[in-house]
């Protein structure tokens, strides 16, 4: 017995109290839920969700402002998902309202800003498609332009590698973020399983995530896969809205 004793002493004296070493990390998680405004299916699934989200809403669609209070009253952050022109894909995609390279600047500078007070509660912006917009600087200066005058940070949801939003972000001091992944770009629940796990990953490594998903075809997937993970993603972070990812937005909110 004595002999046992000693070996568990032994034992105990080499485990080292790792966690209550290490330096907290408090790890952030931003997941964004694109194309609302529209009836989309998903819609109350996902905004009721006991997560806060970021709601990106089309404007002049059929449910814009019904969703947009819906996703406020959940406690949600409202943003502007603006059609942009895209690369490739049909202009009926887009919607109302869309931004194309081939508008002048002035009817660039309309719609943004007519987009912009569609949406009610909205504090930022992000794209609809806009892998073409996004890659031309005359276009997306005028957009941030108009972001900068209205108090609005903005996603760069990286629709393309080529994307000019952060250059030009910077040089007009808009607040900006960028999005690190897709969780359904392809629409099955295989994959959207897959991503979800992916950035589960992803949240051992990095401080400061932003995920985005969608209502629609996903809707439904992005809803179950969502609440299965609620528990996973809690226990690795903190799920948070993208203002909560700017440093002093609330000072700039308050007009400080």
């Amino acid at each position: 017995m004595k002999q046992m004793l000693c070996l568990f002493v032994l034992l105990f004296s080499h485990i080292q109290p790792i966690s209550a070493e290490a330096p907290h990390i408090k790890r952030e998680l931003a997941i964004v839920i694109d194309d609302l405004g529209n009836h989309m299916e998903g819609t109350e699934e996902i905004l009721q969700l006991p997560i806060t989200l970021t709601a990106a809403i089309m404007p002049f669609m059929p449910s814009t402002k019904a969703d947009a209070e819906l996703a406020k009253r959940n406690g949600h952050d409202v943003i502007v998902h603006l059609p942009m022109e895209p690369k490739k894909g049909k202009k009926s995609w887009l919607g109302p309202g869309a931004i194309t390279t081939d508008l002048s600047d002035e009817e660039i500078r309309n719609r943004v800003v007519a987009a912009i007070k569609d949406v009610p509660h909205a504090i930022g912006m992000n794209h609809h498609m806009g892998s073409k917009a996004t890659e031309n600087e005359r276009v997306m200066r005028i957009v941030l332009e108009v972001c900068k005058e209205y108090g609005f940070f903005y996603l760069d949801s990286k629709t393309t590698s080529n994307s000019v939003v952060g250059k030009i972000a910077q040089q007009l001091d808009v607040p900006f973020l960028e999005n690190n992944l897709f969780f359904d770009d392809v629409y099955t629940t295989r994959h959207v399983t897959k991503q979800a796990n992916l950035l589960a990953g992803k949240l051992n490594k990095s401080d400061q995530l932003i995920a985005i998903g969608h209502v629609g075809i996903s809707g439904p997937i992005m809803a179950s896969v969502l609440e299965a993970y609620i528990p996973v993603y809690k226990d690795k972070a903190e799920l948070v809205p993208l203002s909560k990812l700017i440093p002093g937005y609330e000072l700039l909110d308050e007009g400080i």
